[in-house]
């Protein structure tokens, strides 16, 4: 290698992000996603409450997430993901350790919005919206392996479940806020806006035409959201996601107490159907990351979608622990599948530039079905002493989800017009007037820019990058 030559990251710095976004979800996923159930069981012990006030806390969790997601989105596309991290890493703790300190019902749902704001803004949304921007050939992938981290944080739901029946909710709660600012704080650090800030492309590539199958094609192109908001794929894609969700949101909420309670089985046997449904959504993401790049992602997505409309058909019809099971490793396989899948097929659409304020807008119709599902679901078995019937109505609309994806299609029109008037992504080298200089190799990193990338350090961005 000639000397002085800027020589290319061993591992594409991307995949460092998909790393502390897996290792992110793992943990909020373990410490709160998998665990409310148990929470909701345990707390309903001490202070017997109604179900219909769990659904609510939950809902009300959902809504925060999902009215926040428009000025989220914007944040994150104007000020980057790492910063935001760190507002919600904070805000999370505050509400598990405010949670250890409940007496009141008030205080209860107080510190549940917070960990609700907390947790969307320190994963989920400024996770994806990173990936997407680091990545393009390998993103269905990419997504998939972020994803991950959440699915396998499932198979702590067993012990969890015993260790926090073992030394008590309060005190579950006030550990787990400690040990998301210990360790969630450095994970928000290593992620970052874009690969061009650090001169490299999307998956590492060379150059914007080995990305893309048009050998003319300079960058990738980005619809604005106002563009995004008239397509009609915009709605179709939010509501069939939020079709999905009806049936996520119910079954985090009421799976393991309808297990525990109404099917008579101890507590860990209700949250060993949690571990079952999380070997079920490892296997899904893997086909989803595997074929996302190299398949139509909109069948892929419909088949999900009438996956889980069979899975809580299956729980209406057939409380047996052994079909429950079945249901749930069923419902496991169709999210997994489904997550990533939807992530991509939306940059796939609407592109990178303002992909974070799209999917922030799109989170207000997805998370009505994170607020519908389990609230509907307690209400109706407040009033009839069964989730027979809610099941049931989730199972339609759960399954009417997957005609919505169906007719989802790529908003052509908009992207033809769209593509001319796109600004580059990527960030200009630096010339003098009148002296010739030859721009840095894309995909390449000066060993000295790795460096400080990894130690933290925000990069500074030319000033003509587009935002």
């Amino acid at each position: 290698m000639t000397a002085g030559a800027p020589e290319r990251p061993r591992i594409f710095y991307g995949w460092w992000i998909v790393g502390a976004g897996f290792l992110t979800q793992l943990m909020l996923g373990m410490l709160m996603f998998h665990s409310f159930g148990t929470y909701v069981a345990l707390m309903q012990a001490d202070f017997g409450w109604s179900r219909t006030t769990f659904s609510i806390a939950f809902a009300m969790q959902r809504a925060e997430s999902g009215i926040l997601g428009p000025i989220q989105g914007w944040a994150i596309d104007t000020y980057g993901p790492r910063r935001i991290m760190y507002v919600g890493m904070v805000l999370f703790a505050i509400g598990f350790i405010m949670l250890s300190f409940v007496q009141e019902i008030w205080i209860f749902y107080i510190s549940f919005m917070l960990i609700a704001i907390g947790a969307s803004l320190s994963s989920f949304l400024s996770l994806v919206v990173a990936v997407v921007n680091w990545f393009r050939r390998r993103r269905s992938f990419a997504l998939g392996m972020l994803s991950m981290g959440f699915a396998i944080g499932g198979f702590a739901a067993t012990p969890m479940a015993i260790v926090i029946e073992g030394i008590g909710w309060r005190t579950a709660a006030f550990a787990s806020g400690v040990l998301v600012l210990v360790i969630g704080l450095p994970l928000a650090r290593m992620v970052r806006r874009r690969p061009e800030d650090h001169g490299l492309l999307p998956d590492g590539a060379t150059s914007y035409s080995e990305l893309s199958d048009d050998p003319d094609e300079e960058e990738e192109w980005g619809m604005s959201t106002p563009d995004a908001l008239r397509t009609s794929s915009f709605w179709l894609i939010s509501l069939g996601q939020a079709s999905a969700l009806l049936v996520i949101g119910a079954l985090m909420v009421h799976l393991v107490i309808y297990i525990h309670e109404d099917l008579g089985y101890s507590l860990a046997l209700a949250a060993f159907a949690i571990t079952i449904q999380t070997i079920g959504q490892i296997v899904g993401q893997l086909a989803g990351a595997y074929l996302g790049d190299r398949w139509p992602k909109r069948p892929l997505i419909v088949g999900a979608l009438l996956g889980h409309g069979l899975a809580i058909f299956l729980l209406a019809i057939a409380p047996v622990l052994s079909l429950v099971y079945l249901s749930v490793a069923i419902n496991g396989a169709a999210w997994g599948l489904r997550a990533p899948l939807q992530m991509a097929i939306r940059a796939d659409y609407f592109g990178r530039r303002s992909f974070g304020t799209i999917m922030g807008f799109s989170s207000l119709v997805i998370m009505s079905g994170m607020i519908i599902g389990p609230t509907f679901a307690g209400i109706m078995y407040d009033q009839t002493g069964s989730y027979r019937m809610s099941f049931l109505v989730l199972a339609f609309f759960a399954s009417l989800g997957a005609v919505f994806f169906a007719f989802a299609r790529p908003p052509a029109a908009s992207i033809a017009a769209q593509r001319p008037a796109t600004r580059p992504l990527a960030p200009e080298p630096a010339t003098s007037p009148g002296t010739p200089q030859p721009a840095p190799s894309p995909g390449m990193l000066e060993p000295a820019t790795v460096t400080h990338a990894l130690m933290g350090a925000e990069p500074v961005a030319s000033p003509t990058a587009t935002r």
